[in-house]
């Protein structure tokens, strides 16, 4: 019977990847950290090992790792993955980062209005990332999350079952585009609106990894790569309270345009802040009017 050092080896070999070797170890042994060290020398259960060459198989086939284990670490969420949505990356951890700290610029504005709580949106939840992480990470925030796609919303309701009960309860999915879904009497009491839309033009290139696996609908917007952008920032105003804040992440090449439908749409202040590569990549507008 071969130990799971064995497999490591076995893994690394073919996938020319020592961490992915490792990840796959981890997710097939349930070894983390210390036990992961300590049990590689075990034998592997019988009931394991085609466990293991089933997820080898998947990942030497081109499929995307975080597809293959199931789950993937975002910000503080440990978050449960699969081909009916998009893949989590560091560029949307920096859109939470910068939301968190828009809503926090916001608070004392919506501390005045009284007992309401401030009010977040995410359009085009998917896995449910961006919403559940401001759930966890501002406490007193009520989150929406929409979602057009059935079966995303069906995983980002999983993900919300294991947040737990205490940021769990602030938060409510809905299936539908945009903001087609929100209660009428939310119009004009959102402070934050938070989106990462599909901004991918038609005949963009994409590498294989991501064009053969990740849902097509929640990568290409259109002709241009606006289009969803465009719905958003067109209908952001009508939706947020004043003041009131948008948060878009968008490609870098479509800075410029992004921001011009922004101030077009009659938002007061319009900036384009940088990624952890120094590209433009988040659009943020407020509304600051009364």
């Amino acid at each position: 019977m071969p130990t799971w050092r064995d497999l490591l080896v076995r893994a690394a070999d073919r996938l020319a990847s020592q961490n992915e070797a490792r990840r796959l170890v981890e997710r097939a042994s349930g070894n983390e950290g210390s036990a992961y060290l300590l049990g590689l020398d075990d034998p592997v259960p019988e009931r394991a090992l085609p466990f293991f060459d089933d997820l080898l198989e998947r990942r030497a086939g081109g499929e995307p790792l975080q597809y293959v284990l199931g789950q993937w670490g975002f910000r503080r969420l440990d978050l449960y993955l699969d081909h009916r949505v998009l893949i989590p990356r560091p560029e949307t951890e920096m859109v939470v980062q910068v939301a968190l700290a828009e809503l926090s610029a916001l608070r004392p504005s919506t501390g005045r209005r009284g007992a309401r709580p401030p009010t977040v949106v995410d359009l085009g939840t998917g896995s449910g990332a961006i919403a559940l992480s401001i759930a966890l990470e501002a406490p007193a925030t009520r989150v929406w999350g929409t979602e057009r796609s059935a079966e995303a919303l069906a995983v980002a309701r999983a993900n919300l079952a294991g947040l737990g009960t205490l940021a769990g309860r602030r938060v409510r999915l809905a299936e539908g585009s945009w903001f087609d879904p929100l209660p009428p009497l939310l119009a004009g009491h959102i402070d934050l609106v938070v989106s990462n839309p599909p901004y991918v033009a038609d005949g963009e290139v994409l590498p294989p990894e991501v064009q053969d696996w990740e849902p097509a609908d929640a990568l290409r917007a259109g002709p241009t790569g606006l289009e969803d952008a465009q719905t958003v920032v067109k209908e952001a105003p009508s939706w947020l309270a004043r003041p009131g804040t948008l948060v878009l992440e968008i490609a870098p090449h479509q800075a410029r345009d992004a921001a011009a439908m922004a101030h077009d749409a009659g938002f007061d202040e319009v900036e384009v802040r940088l990624d952890l590569c120094g590209r433009e990549r988040i659009l943020v507008a407020r509304w600051k009017r009364q």
